[in-house]
């Protein structure tokens, strides 16, 4: 297990992180530190650039047996973070706000123990993901070529959780997140002189119909087969300028389904709404996440690990409406799970004054290590 030297070291590289966080797609320096935190526990495979900017470490026994993957993410968030700790941002309006700086340092825990002693069989992975905020990093780095020569038999991950008791345990088989999509609509209008409205056409009227229309489409519930949810997150009307009548307008919405399959039809409900007022309409779609479904086989294997550990859990509260990358792991051939890991009170993720409680280091990686014990001896 991890010695009260390691678990000083993985706290002061874990707000090394949080001082320095990269938005999705961006997250090269993040990398950079990756791998020279990495080096020198001589993994057997040291790859990087998969699907962007992502790392993955390979610790191989030299026989045969399975491929267990582990799961970080590298990214933070374009939120300024509100701190009066040591280790706050140093980069304005970006943040380590959903915390993956405390990913990172259970990931590199578990590459300390698994250099010490290498697996009886197999492979273990540690996979550090990119832009898993906005939804692309998986899909990315599932298409890379390079994912082949490490796809998993198994993958893992454990996603810290706020206002859950610390150290217990949420998990369930089936899933356990929803699908989510952006959807950026822009009607086409004309712009006019203010003064003479009517020679322009606006859409400021069809825009306040729409907002009224999909608060109400699929309004806040509880999650059950068939759960749809549409949130309206930013509109934008016209030029900021009192001379111009508006000529165009932006609605950006949220939609959330508990099913994969149920995704198309919420869309095309809402794009056929908003072709249905008249002006020209063009559509983009953003943030694309699948629900994540945990497998049962993956799922007994995070309970025993966690009986072993004696670590409480359960399954209430789950699924939950958030959305995670980590569903598009569970590919075919891939037995995956999340566990999500109560971090105590305090802020809710993605809230400006969050932080990763570093406590939480030594159980997470004590709960990776015993999963890796547990499948590759």
């Amino acid at each position: 297990m991890l010695g009260p030297q390691d678990i000083a070291e993985l706290t002061d590289w874990r707000r090394l992180l949080h001082r320095h966080p990269e938005v999705s797609g961006q997250e090269a320096e993040t990398a950079v530190r990756v791998v020279a935190a990495l080096r020198p526990l001589s993994p057997d495979g040291l790859m990087t650039g998969l699907g962007g900017h992502g790392v993955a470490a390979v610790f191989d026994s030299g026989q045969p047996g399975p491929t267990v993957m582990f799961r970080a993410e590298l990214d933070a968030l374009p939120i300024a973070e509100q701190s009066a700790a040591a280790h706050r941002s140093t980069i304005p309006s970006k943040g380590h706000l959903c915390v993956h700086d405390g990913h990172m340092a259970l990931l590199l825990g578990l590459g300390r123990l698994s250099s010490r002693q290498r697996p009886r069989k197999g492979r273990v992975v540690l996979m550090f993901q990119p832009a898993e905020e906005d939804g692309s990093g998986a899909a990315a780095v599932t298409a890379d070529p390079a994912y082949a020569t490490i796809r998993p038999d198994w993958a893992f991950a454990i996603h810290n959780l706020p206002g859950l008791a610390f150290g217990t345990g949420l998990l369930k088989s089936g899933t356990v997140n929803c699908a989510s999509q952006g959807l950026k609509i822009t009607l086409h209008g004309k712009t006019a002189h203010a003064s003479q409205p009517e020679a322009g056409t606006s859409p400021a009227l069809a825009l306040a119909k729409l907002i009224e229309t999909f608060t109400h489409l699929a309004p806040p519930g509880p999650l059950w087969p068939g759960y749809r949810l549409v949130t309206v997150t930013h509109a934008r009307l016209g030029e900021p300028a009192f001379g111009i009548a508006p000529g165009q307008t932006e609605l950006w919405l949220t939609l959330r389904t508990v099913a994969d399959a149920d995704m198309a039809a919420l869309k095309g409900e809402a794009m056929e709404i908003a072709a249905a007022q008249g002006l020209p309409v063009t559509f983009e779609t953003h943030d694309d996440f699948a629900a994540s479904v945990n497998d049962p086989e993956a799922t007994l294997c995070f309970a025993r690990a966690l009986d072993t550990l004696q670590i409480p859990h359960d399954e209430s509260d789950l699924p939950m409406r958030a959305s995670e990358d980590f569903g598009r792991f569970g590919q075919p051939g891939t037995r995956s799970a999340m566990l999500f890991l109560g971090a105590g009170s305090g802020p809710a993720l993605h809230n400006p004054d969050y932080d990763f409680p570093d406590a939480l280091i030594a159980p997470g990686v004590a709960i990776f290590h015993q999963l890796a014990r547990d499948l590759l001896g």
